[in-house]
């Protein structure tokens, strides 16, 4: 959650605060070579928060959040106040929807963000002191050189009324769409020629904060529209409901192979009792023994599950004859894409048609 800084003058005085208070990582794989794997989803999630909390979401420290018929309740009462909850597993490109109604209230900022480990980010944010429209951002490695990227999308009082908001990320393009209507597109050649676009494992954020608290920058006091009346509290945003889809269907961990944070260095581990690829583990892994695993296969300049019916075709392939599987194990050592087996890399630098397959690795 980053805030665009309009106040020219307030920029150079407020960029560090608004970097430091909105971003965080717990280790950066680009600057961090010993950083965890990222549990991965794997599948598709639909959490109804009408029904109370969920075991996908954990609150983040001093966040209280209360549920009713209208979902989960964000709920600002005092300055200080920040409510945030975050998934506990990453997707590898997918898709993301809620249902959400944003809070009212100059200076108020609702959220939900996708957020990497190396600082990839992809952004829907409300001002509470507008309500007819929504803004779209995107950051790259954390990079805040410039603050331009963001667009602004007219919505029909977001504040009061309930809008469906869905963002579709593959390696190729970022799509948002309101109420199912697309309203932007992201190319991956447009952000910088992809140095700045999201690509990494990604987890969901979403929150509400008061961008306009006396002890705020100046610049994000700016771009929130003011300060905030605490007097007109509580502010709320209500959301009702997250349906969350990794379109790396059957991962079960995300692991950056080096420090670039380009996504074709990501390395899979996908569950060996996975049936999408049962057939292709068998033909791929050869003499080796143990829990032979395969992971979904990539292109390097194509979309990646760039749909339910991608990723269905996917799981298709990789679940065909043990023929089908020994075809593609041929086309990924001709592509030199990375296979691990144990913990010996097979094979060349990821970058042909196919992408890699992973046995196991510890």
């Amino acid at each position: 959650m980053r805030s665009q800084i309009l106040s020219l003058a307030a920029t150079a005085l407020s960029l560090s605060s608004v970097v430091l208070g909105q971003t965080s990582t717990d280790c950066n794989p680009t600057t961090n070579s010993s950083c965890p794997s990222d549990t991965a989803l794997g599948k598709t999630v639909t959490v109804d928060f009408t029904q109370g909390s969920n075991t996908e979401f954990t609150a983040d420290d001093g966040t209280t959040i209360t549920y009713g018929t209208n979902g989960a309740e964000f709920i600002i009462d005092s300055t200080g106040a920040a409510q945030t909850i975050v998934s506990n597993n990453y997707i590898f490109f997918g898709k993301v929807t809620a249902i959400l109604r944003a809070a009212n209230g100059t200076g108020i900022v609702s959220s939900f963000v996708m957020e990497s480990d190396d600082l990839d980010e992809i952004d829907w944010e409300w001002l509470g002191g507008d309500s007819t429209q929504v803004e779209t951002n995107y950051f790259g490695k954390g990079n805040t050189t410039t603050y331009n990227r963001a667009t602004y999308v007219s919505v029909s009082d977001p504040e009061f009324t309930w809008h469906t908001y869905t963002i579709d990320w593959t390696s190729s393009s970022i799509k948002w769409y309101v109420d199912s209507v697309l309203v932007r597109t992201l190319a991956y050649a447009d952000a910088l020629n992809g140095k700045n676009y999201p690509q990494t494992p990604m987890r969901i954020k979403i929150g509400n904060w008061v961008g306009g608290a006396a002890d705020e920058a100046t610049g994000t006091v700016e771009w929130a529209g003011g300060y905030t009346d605490m007097s007109d509290a509580p502010f709320t945003m209500y959301v009702k409901s997250v349906v969350i889809e990794d379109y790396s269907t059957g991962a079960e961990s995300y692991r950056y192979g080096d420090m670039t944070g380009d996504y074709e260095s990501i390395v899979i581990t996908e569950s060996s009792n996975s049936t999408s690829t049962s057939s292709t583990s068998s033909s791929s892994s050869g003499s080796s023994s143990g829990n032979a695993t395969t992971t979904t296969s990539y292109s390097s300049n194509s979309t990646v599950g760039g749909s339910s019916s991608s990723s269905s075709s996917s799981s298709s392939n990789a679940s065909s004859t043990s023929s089908s599987a020994a075809s593609t194990s041929s086309t990924v050592a001709a592509s030199g894409a990375q296979v691990v087996r144990g913990q010996q890399v097979v094979g060349g630098v990821f970058g042909g048609l196919v992408v890699m397959a992973v046995v196991a690795w510890l």
